[in-house]
């Protein structure tokens, strides 16, 4: 039996929450945690097959706890710290349903068995890198639309047949509106972020196209989240089929193999305490963030000029540049990344040393995004933040979040020095040498992370991309 979504002062999901909260019938959870190897799993020898290239062996706590309950079928809503292998769960889940059960009657190349929607391109085109891998010795088809390039090349991918359809709202509600898709013979759905969606304002999306696809009851969905919010819970209940909510961790939300700290230091003495810490640290691969692109191309700009190699990572930044340097990034052919919290979620790039908060996140929930791009799969990471007079206000609202307090570390003297630039010409990737290079640079879709022209449906939800 569905759990319907209560009718009567319940959160207003399309904006402000009233005062008074619907306590929800309690989800099954499950907390015990077995250690799993995959090929327990009964999988598809060839998914097993692309489970093992990619060097996969032992399960994380996520998937222990998760893969055998959505592969015998069931809904799940689920929680988990950033980096514990959500994607590879429903990934795993979603090629294994469709290798294991036949298409529903009357599909044609048109109709998508599977639908992810992801909030960001970055993390779209993240699920579709690990999709491609993990599914390589099978023959489902895999396509992935998202705003900010090519309209009728992504449209032409359709021409093919598509199996596992991957996008971000705006340009997935663009192509199901021009009838080049249909979602009517899908039999599973994955939305990755869900609390993500509701920050950006694409709840009016989401439901748009929830109404397209076959009933609750008639399809699988997955629905993972950072936080089960209420907001988050309610969408649960009103178009999934009775979701287990999973949790796999207790205690801190970040991860056990990052070792963090805490500066405490006025904004002009934030680049010169950077410099030397990356000089002194052993930073193989960091990630640099900032509040405003303003700053993040300053920082970026004289990294470069002390003879760091850097690129930077905006939502202003066109998606072909966004696209290689992260690439270069991962490739190592960059040694920091400097982003705004664009690049907080989602994206898994191996070997990231360090995480740096040269400004700490007006939003508490961004802190722990943000260092979880360290320390992913069990590896170790250093996350270094700096509380100068701008942004310190923020720090007991994350300490609040993370129910512990960030170590302080003591500035001597001789960190700031760092004397003069080596190379005073250098430029960042990602920024030109002209100071408003960056304006050249805006999609010509909008800035909508879902490439939707002109912002949000309704010209409503989602904060401003101008500072981002």
């Amino acid at each position: 039996m569905k759990l319907a979504a209560p009718e009567s002062g319940a959160s207003n999901i399309c904006g402000k929450a009233t005062d008074q909260r619907v306590q929800f019938p309690p989800m099954k959870q499950t907390l015990v945690i077995k250690p799993t190897l995959f090929t327990e799993l009964n999988l598809p020898e060839s998914l097993l097959k692309g489970i093992e290239e990619l060097g996969f062996t032992e399960m994380t706590d996520v998937q222990q706890i998760a893969l055998p309950i959505t592969l015998a079928g069931k809904d799940v809503a689920g929680q988990g710290r950033t980096g514990t292998g959500k994607t590879a769960t429903f990934l795993i889940t979603a090629i294994n349903r469709l290798l294991t059960t036949d298409p529903k009657p009357g599909r044609t190349n048109h109709h998508p068995r599977a639908l992810i929607i992801a909030p960001t391109r970055e993390l779209a085109v993240q699920i579709s890198d690990d999709a491609a891998k993990l599914a390589k010795h099978t023959d489902l088809k895999l396509h992935t639309v998202y705003g900010g390039v090519d309209y009728e090349k992504q449209r032409l991918g359709f021409e093919n047949g598509v199996d596992i359809l991957i996008g971000t709202p705006g340009r997935l509600i663009d192509y199901l509106k021009k009838r080049v898709y249909s979602l009517t013979k899908a039999d599973m759905l994955i939305i990755d972020e869900a609390d993500r969606m509701f920050d950006l304002g694409f709840i009016n999306d989401l439901r748009f196209m929830l109404h397209r696809l076959p009933k609750y009851d008639q399809r699988q969905s997955l629905m993972f989240s950072a936080t089960l919010s209420h907001r988050v819970l309610e969408m649960a209940y009103e178009h999934m089929n009775e979701p287990e909510k999973l949790r796999a961790e207790e205690g801190d939300l970040t991860a056990s193999g990052i070792t963090e700290s805490m500066y405490h230091t006025s904004m002009e003495d934030k680049f010169p305490l950077l410099v030397h810490l990356l000089r002194e640290g052993d930073v193989k691969r960091g990630m640099i963030f900032i509040n405003e692109k303003r700053t993040g191309e300053r920082v970026a700009r004289n990294l470069a000029r002390y003879g760091f190699s850097v690129g930077i990572l905006s939502g202003d930044v066109r998606q072909q540049k966004r696209t290689r340097i992260l690439e270069d990034f991962t490739n190592g052919k960059l040694q920091l990344l400097v982003a705004t919290d664009v690049a907080s979620r989602g994206l898994h790039i191996d070997g990231v040393t360090h995480v740096f908060n040269y400004d700490l996140p007006e939003d508490a929930e961004n802190y722990v995004h943000r260092i979880g791009r360290t320390a992913r799969a069990g590896a170790k990471g250093t996350a270094i933040s700096f509380s100068c007079e701008r942004f310190c206000f923020g720090l007991p609202d994350i300490e609040t979040y993370i129910s512990r307090q960030v170590p302080i570390c003591h500035i001597e003297h001789e960190m700031l020095q760092i004397g003069k630039p080596s190379t005073p010409e250098a430029t960042a990737e990602g920024l030109k040498k002209e100071d408003q290079a960056e304006k050249h640079d805006q999609p010509k879709s909008g800035g909508r992370p879902g490439g939707r022209p002109g912002g949000n449906r309704n010209g409503r939800g989602g904060p401003s991309r101008g500072r981002r």
